[in-house]
């Protein structure tokens, strides 16, 4: 799930059953409601499928804004723009062309995963990539974390995702908006495995250190949270608690 602002995006950590069966919850996001639907572990494929009948779905106005939280069985994930150098050539993990905006990205156990479904023409002005952001950085310090948004200069590789001070990079958020709705959405890390990361060039930052909660609650002398407090704390940030 590289980082995009608004255009193309795609990846990002669905199963169990029908999504359209997991626990939903509404809440308020700034404007308008999210229902919140939670999965297990979901190929990425099958994830797509899903999220394109929801787009579908909400464009028609037959379900509401959604948030869905699940994880992925381990995927590269990459967009059209990506170039083949900064893919791996040897890598036991499946590689899969995604339409969202970004670069390259790992998803995989131990990452909470979120999909945004929304209407933005009912939401109404507003730079969605932002709010992401700030919801994600609001959910961190929930849970004791303190991160930052960066701003990406003129010309450069998007920075858009979440920081921490040091300058690591803790979640990756990738998205596409066609026809006033959006998909896909973002990837954090809670106890990925980081090693991972170093197999290709992440986001399209070459030297770029990922990080997880796990290592930041490590540095602090504390357990890592538990993907359940992590998930609880993304659906409030986001009005989906």
């Amino acid at each position: 799930m590289g980082d995009a602002g608004t255009g193309h995006m795609g990846t990002g950590h669905m199963d169990t059953g029908h999504m359209d069966t997991g626990h939903m919850d509404t809440g308020h996001m700034g404007m308008g409601d999210i229902e919140r639907v939670d999965l297990g572990e979901v190929r990425y494929e099958e994830a797509v499928e899903r999220m394109t009948r929801w787009v579908g779905q909400r464009r028609a106005g037959e379900i509401p804004d959604r948030l869905a939280l699940l994880t992925h069985p381990p995927v590269i994930t990459y967009s059209a723009r990506t170039p083949p150098a900064e893919l791996p050539t040897d890598s036991p993990i499946p590689l899969i062309p995604v339409d969202r905006g970004g670069q390259a990205t790992y998803h995989g156990p131990g990452q909470l995963i979120g999909y945004l479904i929304l209407n933005l023409r009912e939401r109404g002005p507003g730079d969605i990539v932002r709010q992401v952001e700030n919801a994600l950085i609001d959910a961190c310090a929930t849970l004791g974390f303190e991160t930052l948004r960066r701003d990406t200069p003129p010309g450069a590789q998007s920075l858009v995702g979440v920081w921490t001070p040091g300058g690591a990079k803790l979640a990756s958020i990738g998205m596409r908006i066609r026809g006033g709705v959006t998909s896909h959405g973002f990837a954090l890390n809670i106890t990925s495995d980081l090693e991972e990361f170093t197999r290709f060039t992440a986001c399209g930052l070459p030297g770029v250190t990922m990080t997880s909660l796990a290592e930041l609650a490590a540095g602090q002398g504390r357990s890592a949270p538990s993907e359940e407090e992590v998930r609880d704390a993304v659906a409030k940030a986001l009005g989906a608690a």
